[in-house]
């Protein structure tokens, strides 16, 4: 029974979203809903399920021109760095070590699993379609904002510098060579928190929270500085600022929001979650 009223609150919902998303003409509004279908939306790379963002390469917040350069050698930001690492490498096999464990995770649906318990809705493709898609389309915009910057500076990682050990070593080797400065998951994982909070205000805190935590989890694993992390949170931000001028992701968060709202309504509540 909890399953056909959260169907009738969802189609309800839906359909005043779409015509305030699309204008008052029915008949054109499927046609012109945003896409939620891979296939439509298309990878990044084939094979990778890493859908296309909503801003394209040329749209994306240019990092090397926004950040300044991450901290010199033998400066007191980077002594700041090395003392904010040493401090985490006491987390090491505690449950903030899995956390951050699980938080390196970025392939769906178990990305936003955490997100979900924050949320109180259970973001899935079949249940909540836009906010899924929304989901993954954001996570390749801010996280391949950081790429300009990454490159440019090709900063190493703190595990890779100190030669110790991550809370990911099997991904050690391809993290290596791969730039610390900026950080990809913290931009994610604060525009998410960013963009989840809008959605939903009166979870404001707890996805902010969340999304902080996330971004936090690369220190703890080991694999970026504090320094990444803040201007990863940067990027995330100017991500989400440009994506309130695009139009599909507009019209997809007003239906994504309607989705959390008929969830509510319906009472189904995400399973996994820790806590009360």
């Amino acid at each position: 029974m909890k399953y056909l009223t959260r169907a009738a609150a969802m189609a309800g919902i839906l359909m005043m979203a779409a015509c305030q998303a699309n204008g008052p003409a029915p008949e054109a509004d499927a046609a012109r809903l945003p896409p939620t279908a891979q296939a439509e939306i298309g990878e990044m790379r084939e094979g990778s399920g890493i859908l296309n963002g909503y801003l394209g390469a040329q749209r994306l917040p240019k990092s090397a021109a926004l950040l300044p350069p991450p901290p010199a050698e033998g400066s007191a930001a980077a002594m700041a760095d090395l003392e904010a690492y040493q401090t985490t490498r006491a987390l090491k096999g505690t449950a903030r070590w899995t956390q951050a464990q699980a938080d390196n995770e970025l392939k769906f649906p178990q990305a936003i699993h955490s997100y979900s318990c924050a949320l109180g809705v259970d973001i899935t493709e079949a249940g909540t379609p836009h906010l899924y898609t929304l989901m993954r389309r954001t996570l390749t915009d801010a996280g391949f904002s950081t790429y300009g910057a990454k490159q440019m500076y090709q900063r190493t990682r703190p595990f890779a510098l100190l030669e110790e050990e991550s809370c990911v070593p099997h991904e050690e080797e391809m993290l290596r060579g791969d730039g610390s400065y900026p950080s990809g998951h913290a931009a994610l994982g604060w525009a998410w928190g960013l963009v989840l909070a809008e959605l939903a205000p009166e979870k404001a805190d707890a996805l902010l929270q969340r999304g902080y935590a996330f971004a936090e989890s690369r220190m703890v694993c080991g694999v970026h500085w504090r320094s990444d992390v803040e201007a990863g949170r940067v990027m995330g931000a100017a991500t989400v600022a440009k994506l309130h001028s695009d139009p599909v992701f507009l019209a997809q968060a007003r239906l994504a929001q309607a989705e959390i709202e008929a969830a509510r309504m319906a009472g189904v509540l995400p399973e996994g979650c820790a806590g009360p």
